[in-house]
């Protein structure tokens, strides 16, 4: 290193010291976790085999809002992401939404990483196992205990090395039949539709590379580099995984598995990676499960600052300096959604969440000049069309159970600028 662009360019601000290889691999520790050990299942069960262009579709979605987030956080550096954009681009209603939207949805991811750990690591105890990691999960995070970017990297090797595994195994196994991977009259566009809004769930993470704009060298050319390449990477990984657990279980098995990677090595012959699958599925979503904690809880104190939710959720610990009543409100309504709900209804209800809050955070990116660029334009536009087509393909439930979420917020937000108006003089 060592070169003058490294350094920061003044008191308070970050050191840029990220080339385009550290920028991906951060965005491979953010998208390459617990999403690919449960979404596959109620992919499988929306469009069966053709759950494969589901799941290119669930990317291209994923690179417009990454870009879009990418071009925002350049010119609003401020922290919040699209609760900030929407907010200075749109209005405050629209910032508002955006973080209602976000915080709900990701309260969803939570619970779907808490089951996906039970799931995998004691099927019959499923939800117990969950509510427990919850529960202590949250309180490591109100010690203020964080994981390392060191720790990241790690997760995230040791996360490849099970899904090669998983891989390698069941391609080389007689039980992988190519004739299962034949989408067949099965594979209606409502459908693939249906399983890319499902298997977004699987790339949540991807605009962690679009808020290092202060902490890598020449933002302007490493951000656009390192999107598609990360969003790349993770999609081949993806697929290959999707391949094999297709051609060892087929549609019909897959949709039936409530852990498909272990089900996956099992009947491919390979049951003793299946301790190893299932502890990588741990590893994985409690990963995720203490990151997503720790995101929501300081998105809810940020709107609690702002008087969007109760101020009191605003306070910081004297100690530990966290938003400890933010964490113990997140966490408990974490436990709360965990206990009552299964993977499938967590995913769907979080893909509709964190859908509407991209969809803002594109309708937003369209309002920057366009300053020359190619396709400046275009792709929020696609960004947009593509995650409101996205929400609305999810399952029933999951729309009217999200659309009812998003209605309630709206309410709340209502009634908070008529209490407001009341008071004004």
């Amino acid at each position: 290193m060592g070169e003058p662009s490294d350094a920061a360019g003044g008191p308070g601000e970050l050191r840029r010291r990220l080339g385009v290889p550290d920028a991906v691999v951060i965005g491979l520790g953010s998208m390459i976790g617990a999403g690919i050990f449960a979404a596959l299942g109620p992919a499988a069960r929306a469009a069966g085999s053709a759950l494969l262009p589901g799941l290119a579709l669930a990317a291209v979605v994923a690179y417009c809002n990454a870009t879009s987030s990418a071009r925002l956080a350049v010119r609003h550096p401020a922290s919040g992401g699209t609760y900030v954009y929407g907010g200075e681009r749109l209005g405050p209603f629209w910032g508002y939404l955006a973080g209602w939207a976000f915080v709900t949805g990701k309260t969803a991811s939570c619970a779907a990483m808490a089951l996906t750990a039970g799931a995998y690591v004691w099927p019959g105890q499923a939800h117990a196992v969950a509510v427990a990691a919850v529960v202590a999960l949250t309180a490591v995070n109100y010690t203020g205990v964080q994981k390392s970017a060191l720790l990241t990297r790690a997760l995230v090797a040791a996360v490849l090395a099970v899904l090669g595994a998983v891989v390698v195994a069941a391609l080389n196994s007689g039980a992988a039949d190519a004739a299962r991977l034949d989408i067949g009259p099965d594979g209606d566009f409502p459908g693939v539709l249906r399983a890319a809004a499902l298997l977004f769930f699987a790339f949540a993470g991807y605009a962690r590379i679009a808020t290092l704009g202060e902490e890598v060298r020449d933002p302007g050319r490493t951000i656009p580099r390192a999107i598609p390449l990360a969003l790349g990477i993770t999609l081949f990984v993806y697929a290959a995984v999707a391949v094999a657990a297709l051609a060892v279980l087929g549609p019909g098995g897959l949709a039936g598995s409530g852990a498909p990677l272990s089900d996956t090595v099992r009947a491919a012959g390979a049951g003793e990676l299946t301790p190893v699958v299932r502890a990588g599925a741990a590893v994985a979503a409690l990963g995720s499960l203490l990151a997503l904690i720790l995101g929501v809880s300081r998105t809810t104190l940020a709107m609690a600052r702002d008087r969007h939710l109760p101020h009191a959720l605003a306070a910081v610990h004297p100690r530990f300096g966290v938003p400890h009543r933010a964490e113990l409100v997140v966490g408990a309504a974490v436990a709360v959604l965990t206990a009552v709900a299964d993977v499938r209804g967590a995913i769907g209800f979080s893909s509709f969440g964190v859908l509407a809050y991209y969809a803002i955070a594109n309708a937003s990116a369209w309002t920057l000049p366009a300053a020359g660029r190619r396709g400046a334009r275009l792709v929020p536009v696609v960004g947009l069309a593509g995650c409101l087509a996205l929400a609305f393909a999810l399952p029933l439930s999951s729309v009217l159970q999200g659309a009812a979420v998003l209605a309630a917020g709206v309410a709340v937000y209502a009634a908070r600028r008529r209490a407001a108006a009341r008071r004004a003089p």
